[in-house]
């Protein structure tokens, strides 16, 4: 499993529409092959930042698969604008649990 880790900072002002857009780009990403889930979070201390994490079967399903896809570029569409900064995406494996 492969966990993406994606700090988002929403410009002020407009969080209540990024999350109205959100609602729609998850099933977008959610019907995608080797997608897991998501969780999206909004900081207590900044509301306009929030914390993605998606968990992909595989680090090429994100890259290569959704990236790559039609799909995505409707993703990018319904979300990108909101972002300042443009995000950096990582990536994750796990090492150890509890």
């Amino acid at each position: 499993m492969i966990l993406e880790h994606a700090p988002l900072q929403v410009k002020p002002g407009h969080t209540a529409e990024f999350e109205s857009a959100f609602g729609r780009a998850k099933q977008i990403i959610a019907g995608m092959p080797g997608f897991r889930r998501l969780r999206l979070s909004r900081c207590v201390e900044r509301p306009d930042a929030y914390l993605l994490l998606v968990e992909w079967d595989t680090l090429e399903a994100h890259t290569e698969g959704f990236r790559g896809s039609p799909e995505y570029q409707e993703w990018r569409r319904l979300l990108h604008h909101f972002y300042d900064p443009f995000p950096t995406v990582e990536h994750y494996e796990d090492v150890d649990s509890v």
